[in-house]
């Protein structure tokens, strides 16, 4: 099978599984370089010039869905690609998306941190036919994993990785029968993509809620004002305990680290990024707090 690939580098083990199984890379569909520990693609870019796939960073277009079509190209794979793809239907024979939740549950952008938010007890990855429906088409095959009362975003983030390679082994291995046995999603459940309203702590809920929201955003950062300073929160830990501190009230510092009163304990932030006063300013407007 000859194939195009639209992902980066947190959904390299898709790439690299196809290529295992002897499937030919055309090109490699990618996205400019951001977060480097969230959004590198460095290493899709160089498996594809190691294979001889060419690169494009720029959003697919029906006219690249065309090009693939003309050179080849049996299957595009989609997997973690921030843009929507065109329609394919008339110019390639199956397009199929790695989507990272136990769909028909969690269609959208990204819905790892509302699985932590939300406690549920399982999760997984989807491989599923590519439609003009936001992660709604038949399902090839998933794979799914029980997750942990403590689970993080960082920990879950790393299982979906690996649990994708799993998937796409077997998905590269018996694609035909898949494709033919694929099987309606039914009614399922859209997940919108995360805001900043979100991204927010509040610290009159309880200790326990501040720390699964901590653990479900992790090293993508909370958002917390404290005493009117902003902070981008990475790492923070807690504790329940009695006093009689105002929740959202600045009880201690100790170098880096910033202690915040809860109404039944103390959040401790361990690791944060200052906001520039001018990004400050936005987030006030965006959440409509000072």
């Amino acid at each position: 099978m000859r194939f195009a690939i639209a992902t980066y580098d947190r959904y390299l083990g898709v790439f690299e599984a196809f290529c295992r199984a002897g499937w030919i890379p055309l090109k490699l569909f990618t996205v400019p370089l951001r977060d480097p520990d969230f959004g590198n693609q460095r290493a899709s870019i160089a498996l594809a010039e190691q294979l001889g796939a060419s690169i494009q960073l720029s959003r697919i277009s029906q006219r690249d869905i065309a090009d693939i079509g003309i050179a080849g190209c049996d299957v595009l794979i989609v997997a973690g690609y921030d843009w929507k793809i065109p329609d394919w239907n008339a110019l390639l024979k199956y397009a199929i998306n790695f989507h990272p939740s136990p769909l028909p549950m969690g269609r959208g952008a990204y819905p790892l941190p509302r699985a932590i938010l939300e406690n549920h007890p399982s999760w997984g990855v989807t491989c599923h036919r590519l439609t003009a429906e936001i992660d709604a088409g038949e399902i090839l095959a998933a794979e799914h994993f029980p997750l942990r009362a403590d689970e993080c975003h960082e920990s879950l983030d790393l299982r979906v990785q690996i649990a994708g390679k799993r998937l796409a082994d077997r998905v590269a291995r018996d694609f035909d029968e898949l494709w033919r046995a694929a099987s309606p999603q039914g009614a399922g459940t859209y997940w919108p993509k995360i805001t900043l309203a979100d991204k927010w702590m509040d610290f009159s809920k309880p200790i326990d809620d501040l720390l699964r929201h901590i653990r479900a955003y992790g090293r993508t950062g909370s958002i917390a004002n404290v005493e009117g300073t902003w902070h981008i929160v990475k790492c923070a830990v807690g504790w329940q305990q009695t006093h009689e501190h105002q929740p959202g009230t600045l009880v201690h510092t100790h170098g880096r680290a910033v202690v915040v009163a809860a109404p039944d304990g103390y959040l401790a932030i361990l690791e944060s990024e200052a906001v520039p006063p001018h990004l400050a300013v936005q987030i006030a407007g965006a959440l409509g707090r000072s």
